[in-house]
């Protein structure tokens, strides 16, 4: 499900909490999946062969039309096609079809995904500018978000990330120091998710909080628009495969650019 403009317009302090685990969240079809192969080579044809050629809002053709052009079963193009939805690339109306997404709005997918694979993802350019770099001690918010006590060092970053140069999100991170120690690196700079990694603790899932907010006058500075305008804020708790927290953060997203996509079902 795609949060709706009309809902992110709202006021502020209106919230969903969402458990983004990581290889989780596609569609319940109640179909065998195809093989994953298949499907992920299937995504990449539709996108670089059909959808690369429509413009924003057009229909897909139907699954069987695309089916027999590819010489591949329904199965295929119904699990590529959900692929697609899930990273932004289309997106579907019950009864009428599969559409080609806005291509200037960024969907994050229910994947735990970092901002660079998100951007990556959509066939774009990932940009970050740094804006601070430093050890600060965390407050009670910071220190209950990563289990550790209230004046313990930890790093803090806040970044201005930016999708082929355009900014679109304000990024406010804090890391524990049993996890970086002294490091204040420029390994601390590039991708975090792949620092995480070669430091023995992998990202495998997140407790996200989802507000609607408006921005005011030093974000709307650094994200090029008006005071007051609709934006997105996330906050983000980051644990590792056993348990531990890795990563705090708080960002801030530009309300017209940004989109989330949760998937739901019913209780048993």
């Amino acid at each position: 499900m795609v949060l709706p403009r009309s809902g992110r317009r709202g006021g502020q302090g209106m919230s969903t909490e969402t458990e983004a685990v990581a290889e989780t969240g596609a569609s319940f079809t109640g179909e065998t999946d195809a093989p994953a192969s298949k499907a992920e080579a299937m995504k990449a044809r539709l996108r670089d062969e059909v959808i690369s050629h429509l413009a924003p809002h057009d229909p897909l053709p139907p699954e069987r039309e695309l089916a027999n052009r590819f010489a591949v079963s329904r199965a295929t193009v119904r699990q590529a096609l959900a692929r697609l939805a899930d990273h932004g690339w289309v997106y579907r109306v019950q009864g009428s079809g599969t559409f080609v997404a806005d291509k200037d709005l960024v969907t994050k997918s229910p994947y735990l995904t970092s901002f660079s694979e998100d951007i990556a993802e959509r066939g774009m350019t990932p940009g970050s500018r740094v804006l601070r770099l430093e050890h600060v001690r965390a407050d009670e918010r910071v220190a209950r978000e990563l289990l550790i006590p209230v004046g313990s060092r930890v790093v803090h970053i806040e970044r201005l990330r930016t999708a082929d140069g355009a900014p679109l999100c304000v990024e406010g991170l804090w890391l524990p120091e049993w996890l970086t120690g002294e490091n204040l690196g420029p390994e601390l700079l590039g991708s975090l998710y792949a620092y995480f990694e070669h430091a023995g603790a992998s990202p495998a899932r997140a407790h996200q909080t989802l507000r609607a907010v408006t921005l005011d006058e030093a974000q709307a500075e650094l994200l090029d628009t008006e005071p007051g305008a609709a934006a997105l804020t996330v906050s983000r708790i980051v644990f590792d495969a056993h348990g531990r927290r890795i990563e705090a953060s708080n960002s801030v997203y530009r309300g017209d650019r940004y989109d989330f996509q949760i998937n739901v079902k019913r209780r048993a």
